[in-house]
């Protein structure tokens, strides 16, 4: 008997999936080309694919609301690992750079055109723009230019955008926040102040302050000998301001608060109000420019 011989065909190789690969997370490292300070900001835009100029900004908004974003900051920039150095391949760069944005020359020369512009104005009109419009108006024309550098493809220096327009924030913040000069000093000098007026002869029309704490009572006046509304505008620059006014006193308030706490008759709050007391008609009428410092208007 013959030897029967069966001959199979090999089983064809498997299909190539034409499922890409799930993407490999990065991981979570500071920065080497992306930096300021640390890297911090510009690893965790690689890790999140978040711009990281929106990092920046998140962690000076925490820092001004209440001082977290400087802790978070470096305890980020204690805990994260920097990232390893990339080296380059067959003598070209790992990262090919990318073209370079106009958006940085674009921001300074509109600076340049609106700071001349307003000098213009300053000096032919009778408009008095001040330094702090000047500040207001390059940090504006800067902060434009940040954000069309977030949303450009190409390479745009942020770096010195972000620190030009940290520069113009401080110095617009500190012309906010402090007192006028008069000579020699800051109007008002410096020192702890108490007023307390007793009669609607004795109230001043204006109270100024350089620097201290100022407390002007004016719960003892009687409201009964007011015949027209007193207007009382108070200044200060750096310090503590308390305002008292009679219980059963109208009063209109316009309060201009720089940094610190405002509390207007149990209000948290600043602006244009009207505080009812009597007989609605008003029988104070108090302008308060206030600069760094906690606030407070109440009655006595």
């Amino acid at each position: 008997m013959g030897t029967l011989c069966v001959m199979t065909a090999p089983f064809p190789p498997p299909a190539p999936s034409l499922e890409p690969p799930p993407p490999v997370r990065p991981t979570l490292r500071r920065s080497r080309n992306d930096r300021m300070v640390g890297g911090v900001a510009g690893g965790l835009a690689e890790y999140s694919g978040v711009d990281p100029l929106l990092w920046r900004v998140g962690f000076v908004a925490l820092t001004l609301a209440g001082g977290t974003g400087v802790l978070v900051y470096v305890l980020l920039l204690l805990l994260m690992p920097r990232a390893p150095r990339r080296t380059a391949v067959d003598g070209a760069p790992a990262e090919p750079a990318g073209p370079r944005s106009p958006v940085a020359g674009l921001t300074i020369a509109g600076l340049l055109i609106a700071v001349g512009l307003m000098v213009l104005v300053t000096r032919y009109t009778g408009l008095d723009v001040g330094p702090r419009g000047f500040l207001a108006t390059a940090l504006l024309v800067v902060g434009l230019g940040l954000v069309a550098s977030a949303v450009t493809r190409a390479r745009a220096p942020r770096g010195g955008l972000i620190a030009l327009g940290s520069v113009l924030t401080l110095a617009l913040l500190f012309t906010s926040a402090a007192p006028a000069w008069d000579g020699d000093g800051p109007a008002g000098g410096f020192g702890d102040r108490e007023h307390k007026p007793a009669t609607v002869e004795d109230v001043r029309p204006v109270y100024r302050l350089g620097a201290g704490d100022m407390d002007v009572d004016l719960s003892r006046i009687d409201v009964d000998d007011i015949d027209e509304p007193i207007e009382v505008r108070i200044e200060q620059g750096f310090g503590d301001l308390e305002v008292e006014v009679p219980r059963d006193a109208d009063v209109q308030l316009a309060v201009e608060n720089g940094l610190g706490e405002a509390d207007l008759f149990d209000q948290s709050d600043d602006g244009y109000f009207r505080a009812p007391g009597g007989d609605d008609e008003p029988e104070f009428i108090l302008t308060i420019d206030h600069g760094v410092g906690d606030l407070e208007v109440s009655r006595a």
